[in-house]
């Protein structure tokens, strides 16, 4: 169990920590000189079942409040130290307001220099602050008066401290593994150390298949070696602080804030869709774009606010919101932060964060609200069904890693939803069944649609398709879909394009024979094929009867109708695809260039290039044609 004290200046919390652990947290000389606490301080008890009791100790001055919510975060509980002669103060106040906001659920009540305040003083003073803390986490919990220098009632509270310590419930070791990094040195001999509190996970010292990574820079780092708790550790787990000996990179590439943590845990992002608190004691109203200070994790930022539920937040509010970042930032759904005003001289808010990689565009869309909606319902305990419900596409193993912070094995999957993979895709989507079904449902309808408009069309090719049908859906969930309508034989795959079963063709004898000739043709043709009524008076063949045929062709994928009466043989069409892509390079290919090196007239060469952009192998940006980089077209793979 990791203890932090919270309370105002010179209220004796280290004083506190010492008579406690016998340990002088202000380890720095400016804070012996001066007698406060400047930076965070730490120190370590033994327990009686092996374990370790870890101490956080927090700054109290009014200008270090954002080094006191980095050593908050993360503790499992708070004592709250109040000075028997001063009483509550207004940091006192501001520090019960910050562990309300992180969510701490679990803490005690310690008034300190029992020998400078009479019985009916102190008396006073534990009355006014069951009046304060009536609407907190702390409503119910003990209170203790202490003189920490002759260390009269310390022996209580110490008791007390390893009771709870025994009786709180574990972290969970099998979530993905982050620690808060709130210090970096270096130690001669051994190089880059960061101390922090770990949030989720477990890792190993050494462990050479681990992708951890100093975020947001996205850096891999080893863990040489671990202190948990202060002892030479193989691990280090959820609940404890530690240091970590990192090797593969230099103190100054790391800072306060930054992360050691499983790579699949963040995707730095500068915009965070969070449900914000704002305190009734706010000094304003958040409106669009208001600048506050953030305090998340160990990290503090600017940011700017968007309210997204509704326009204004007023104080004692509670609203949706989204925070702008100047730069790249790193959280994970359940996230608790600070809100402090834009001059940093007053708490105001804080939140938890619902989405930490939120969009710039249709950010207050009703969908997207109805989105944040299901995450925080899913956060609330009550499961992942209104969250499916809002996922067209389904929801990836990352994402649902992220949201629950760690593997899905044991993740309660509702009734109505269901995996799906690809034979072709190594990773599933958790998707709901009506919108399963739907995906399946709207293929064919496209198809439907796309054979009625184009009959002449072999069928669809799998990106343009997707294009069609599901431009948002990932490469897992669009394989899982056309491999799921062909095993079900409700649609069938002729080379690269996509048909409906019943968009088929066959021949008669006489029909086979004069196709053969059509073929040929059209082969002998190259790049310049006869047009159908040059072909239909060479074969004594009524033109109406050869454009049928060529119909069928084009079906079978044998060939390709460029523009109207127009064959390609499918060879000549995949060699000019090759020629294209020979010449196209990243800022694509001119008409004139083309038509250059095909020595063809301007008019077919702008029928060929129309062609490519019809059948989804190219698209047009300006003068320059370019390859579709998802296009599948002439690959030797179907989808």
């Amino acid at each position: 169990m990791i203890v932090g004290t919270a309370g105002h200046i010179d209220h004796g919390k280290t004083a506190l920590i010492r008579a406690l652990t016998g340990v002088n947290t202000d380890r720095l000389v400016d804070e012996q000189k001066r007698g406060i606490t400047i930076a965070l301080g730490y120190a370590y008890s033994p327990l009686g079942n092996g374990d370790i009791l870890g101490f956080v100790d927090v700054p109290g001055h009014e200008s270090l409040v954002h080094t006191m919510v980095a050593g908050a975060s993360g503790i499992d509980y708070a004592m709250l130290v109040v000075a028997a002669d001063d009483g509550i103060m207004p940091q006192t106040q501001e520090h019960i307001a910050i562990l309300s906001l992180l969510g701490l659920q679990r803490g005690c009540v310690v008034i300190t220099k029992k020998d400078r305040a009479d019985s009916s003083r102190i008396s006073t003073l534990q009355n006014d602050l069951t009046a304060l803390l009536q609407n907190t986490f702390l409503a119910t919990a003990p209170c203790f008066v202490v003189d920490s220098l002759s260390t009269v009632g310390i022996a209580e509270l110490n008791q007390h401290l390893h009771d709870q310590a025994q009786r709180i419930e574990r972290r969970a070791a099998d979530g993905l593994f982050r620690l808060a990094v709130d210090r970096v040195f270096t130690l001669e001999g051994q190089g880059t150390v960061v101390t922090g509190t770990v949030y989720a996970g477990l890792a190993h010292a050494n462990d050479a298949h681990a992708d951890i990574q100093l975020m947001p820079a996205k850096k891999t780092v080893r863990l040489r070696s671990i202190h948990a708790q202060n002892t030479p550790s193989a691990t280090a787990l959820a609940g404890q602080r530690c240091a970590l000996n990192l090797a593969g990179i230099a103190k100054d590439q790391i800072e306060r804030g930054d992360w050691i943590a499983d790579a699949r845990c963040f995707e730095p992002s500068v915009r965070v869709d969070v449900r914000l608190n704002l305190l009734s004691s706010a000094d304003a109203a958040i409106k669009t774009w208001s600048p506050l200070h953030v305090h998340i994790g160990a990290a503090h930022y600017l940011a700017h606010v968007v309210p997204l539920s509704q326009d204004l937040i007023q104080p004692g509010q509670t609203a949706l919101a989204q925070l702008v970042f100047d730069t790249p930032i790193c959280a994970m759904p359940s996230d608790r932060f600070i809100l402090r005003n834009a001059q940093a001289k007053l708490t105001v808010g804080g939140g938890v964060v619902l989405d930490p990689n939120a969009p710039d565009r249709k950010r207050r869309a009703l969908a997207r609200l109805a989105w944040l909606d299901g995450v925080e319902s899913y956060l609330d305990g009550r499961g992942l069904e209104s969250l499916l419900r809002q996922a067209p596409y389904g929801l990836s193993v990352l994402f649902l890693q992220r949201l629950i912070g760690g593997e899905v094995h044991d993740l309660r999957i509702p009734e109505s939803a269901l995996w799906v993979k690809s034979s072709r895709h190594s990773s599933q989507v958790l998707i709901h069944n009506n919108a399963w079904e739907y995906l399946l449902a709207r293929v064919e309808t496209v198809l439907a649609e796309a054979h009625e408009r184009y009959p002449d069309e072999p069928g669809v090719e799998a990106a343009r398709l997707r294009r069609m049908v599901a431009p948002k859906a990932s490469d897992a969930l669009w394989f899982a879909v056309l491999q799921t309508l062909t095993e079900r034989h409700r649609v069938a795959l002729n080379g690269p394009w996509y048909h409906l079963t019943a968009h088929t063709v066959s021949f008669s004898p006489e029909e086979e024979s004069i196709a053969h000739q059509l073929i040929g043709l059209s082969y002998a043709g190259q790049y310049n094929p006869p047009w159908v009524r040059d072909m239909a008076a060479t074969l004594e063949v009524p033109e109406d009867q050869l454009r049928a045929l060529g119909r069928k062709l084009v079906r079978q994928g044998v060939l390709f109708q460029v523009v109207r009466d127009l064959y390609y043989h499918r060879d000549h069409v995949v060699a000019l695809a090759n020629h294209f892509s020979e010449l196209s390079a990243e800022k694509g290919l001119k008409a004139a260039d083309f038509r250059d090196h095909l020595s063809l007239g301007r008019k077919r060469t702008i029928q060929i290039l129309e062609f490519f952009e019809r059948i989804g192998y190219t698209r047009r940006l300006r003068d320059r044609h370019l390859i579709r980089p998802d296009n599948t077209v002439f690959s030797k793979s179907s989808t």
